[in-house]
């Protein structure tokens, strides 16, 4: 057998969320009564619809976190671009207009990260830390200090997220999930497979280094932090279609959510290592986690807990992978 191949540190990064998948289901297929509930075709519909918004962040947050950045403000960038996408509705445009406008707030708002981390030589924490304030300032403010209620609701947009279509079956699936499915697809071809996405691992693993071999390095990061709140944007979607209001309130530590989601998809907050599908699996772990803890009837801080300790051992594997990647190896002599 091959022992190499299983042993390499990629290999044990990239099983590493289905391994944590795994042991959540067979957690809860431990107990009989919660079997019964949580396997359902119509139960893992729900819990895709809970998964899109953390998700298609963690899309985002994983070619940050990828070139050795964080991003802090993705909640207040998700709860700014709610508000917008109900500011444009009330102006009564129509979805495309909407879709688009919102992610291009977004997206200004990571322009405006990536440029000031690269002009200034600025920390990543830092500069996303203080729009983690401005962008929530600016929700609030747009929206006057409450909640943003369409009078004429744009269907097309209130549906992405609307699971009460056949609510006792898998299928139809809301549009949201096919979004964030094809996204997942696309943002992991462009990771792995093109020019772009060799750059965002090689400027995680070494920015000096990739900066000698010829890679414009602070174009790239603008570009990561741009693409980053463009998806954040476009989260801010989501959570409207899902509260069909925009609430500069909402999405208040989501972005530890999901930076959550990015880690335990085998992610290394040093930079160079991580991947669109696990990043995805992370996050429906975590949403698996609150469903079946709310099927129990488990109280919230149970859950935060259960989530808590789950992050912890994510990263601690980290430690433990170079410790098995070098038993395995020995097994091939």
């Amino acid at each position: 057998m091959n022992w190499s191949r299983f042993g390499s540190r990629e290999f044990l990064k990239a099983i590493r969320p289905f391994v944590g998948l795994f042991l959540v289901f067979a957690l809860f297929a431990l107990d009989s009564e919660l079997r019964v509930v949580f396997f359902k075709g119509s139960n893992f519909k729900t819990i895709l619809t809970q998964t899109v918004i953390v998700a298609i962040g963690a899309m985002g947050m994983t070619l940050v976190i990828v070139s050795g950045g964080i991003d802090l403000c993705a909640g207040s960038v998700v709860a700014l671009a709610s508000v917008v996408a109900a500011k444009l509705i009330e102006y009564h445009y129509g979805f495309l207009t909407v879709t688009l406008g919102t992610i291009f707030v977004g997206a200004m708002v990571g322009l405006v990260n990536g440029g000031v981390i690269t002009a200034f030589r600025m920390m990543p924490f830092i500069v996303t830390l203080g729009m983690m304030g401005i962008a929530r300032g600016l929700s609030k403010w747009l929206a006057n200090n409450q909640t943003v209620n369409p009078e004429t609701p744009l269907d097309s947009v209130n549906q992405l997220m609307d699971n009460s279509q056949s609510p006792l079956t898998f299928f139809p699936l809301p549009d949201g999930v096919w979004f964030a499915i094809a996204l997942a697809v696309f943002m992991a071809i462009l990771l792995r497979r093109s020019v772009f996405g060799r750059h965002v691992f090689a400027i995680g693993s070494n920015e000096d280094t990739a900066r000698l071999c010829g890679i414009r390095v602070n174009l790239n990061k603008i570009l990561i932090y741009t693409l980053a709140g463009a998806f954040f944007g476009f989260a801010g979607v989501m959570q409207f279609s899902r509260l069909t209001q925009g609430d500069p309130s909402v999405a208040i530590g989501l972005e530890l959510q999901i930076i959550a989601a990015v880690v335990i998809g085998g992610a290394s907050l040093s930079g160079g290592a991580g991947s669109i599908p696990g990043s995805v699996i992370g996050a429906f772990m975590m949403a698996s986690l609150a469903n079946g803890s709310s099927i129990k009837d488990w109280p919230n801080y149970m859950q935060e807990i259960i989530i808590g300790i789950v992050i912890i051992l994510a990263v601690g594997m980290d430690k433990l992978e170079p410790i098995l990647q070098r038993y395995l190896n020995k097994q091939k002599h």
